[in-house]
């Protein structure tokens, strides 16, 4: 099913982002996103089967015309309130006769495991459940503003990120499909690229970043990212969800992080420690590209001298910064 772009590129990105070497021409880079997979939903009942697992509000989805989004960003979560599946869901039917259609955008080594969820839920429900085995996923990340697209019907979906604007923009196409032929003034990046990018904004994605059944959706900026409603009905892991956010306290949160001197990220473990110059604990890395990488720190600590707790003692300072797509309130 095509579902053609509505709007050209109109709104560009900051001038000073690194996407890596090319024509300095093009005006957008578009990233093959080979960690990301995609679920097929079809049927009368997929809407409010989502509901009840995902921490957004899906209902949305159901008002079809110019006021329906097309994308929606949100976690799927355990009993415990903890993240199991970052999720960005596509919507693909476009009027209230058309049965109810929907892409589940996941990690793509949680493919199996995400389905596998779904169905244990799904008991009688009146839908599929489908890998999309002839889809992929790319992210477009403009460098200027673009005032129009190229063949853009050939886009399963073209779409601006549910999360935040610094991201772009999501493109699904068929696997036959060029990208470069969908939007104009486009090159290919590399997906090392990419995952810089987005540890520079302090963007999670995938389970490196959110690991299975170990991360909290508030201290993981859920609210931030647009991934949770507090006014929807009840859904897995809403009750902790809820509570901490009316409580109002969360002591650490997910921050992007800058390495000095550069060190090989992958000789660094998930967990390893961050400390204080008075050697305190501080958080824990999580995943990085290159000198960019995101931690969860106590925001107490943000603004102290930080350093990297490796095992040959070396010395790593850690710089964290808020991301300035965060509300202006975030840091009160």
């Amino acid at each position: 099913m095509l579902v053609r772009a509505s709007k050209a590129l109109r709104r560009g990105l900051p001038r000073n982002l690194h996407l890596g070497g090319g024509d300095i021409r093009t005006t957008a880079v578009c990233f093959p996103l080979s960690h990301r997979a995609l679920l097929r939903l079809q049927g009368p009942e997929t809407l409010s089967f989502l509901q009840g697992l995902l921490t957004n509000d899906v209902t949305p989805f159901a008002e079809v015309g110019g006021a329906a989004p097309r994308a929606l960003y949100a976690h799927a979560l355990n009993v415990q309130g903890r993240c199991l599946y970052d999720v960005i869901a596509y919507r693909l039917h476009e009027n209230k006769q058309e049965e109810q259609h929907v892409l589940l955008e996941c990690d793509a080594g949680l493919l199996d495991s995400f389905r596998k969820h779904l169905k244990l839920y799904k008991i009688r429900r009146k839908l599929n459940i489908s890998p999309c085995l002839d889809l992929l996923v790319w992210a477009v990340v403009p460098k200027e503003p673009s005032e129009g697209l190229q063949h853009a019907g050939q886009a399963v979906v073209l779409t601006t990120d549910p999360r935040v604007k610094i991201m772009g923009w999501r493109l699904i196409t068929r696997k036959e499909v060029n990208p470069l032929e969908i939007v104009s003034g486009c090159r290919l990046g590399e997906l090392k690229d990419y995952h810089r990018h987005r540890y520079q904004q302090g963007i999670p994605e995938g389970v490196k970043d959110l690991p299975y059944g170990t991360a909290l959706p508030l201290e993981s900026n859920l609210v931030y990212l647009n991934g949770v409603s507090f006014t929807k009905g009840c859904y897995i892991g809403q009750e902790l969800t809820a509570r901490t956010h009316h409580m109002g306290v969360i002591r650490k949160r997910l921050l992007p992080i800058q390495l000095s001197p550069l060190m090989p990220l992958e000789s660094l473990a998930e967990g390893t420690e961050i400390l204080t110059e008075s050697g305190k604990s501080a958080g824990k890395f999580r995943a990085g590209e290159n000198e960019f990488g995101i931690a969860l720190l106590r925001l107490a600590t943000t603004k102290e001298p930080l350093r990297l707790k490796v095992s040959d003692n070396s010395q790593v300072m850690v710089t964290a910064s808020v991301p300035p797509w965060w509300p202006q309130t975030a840091n009160k």
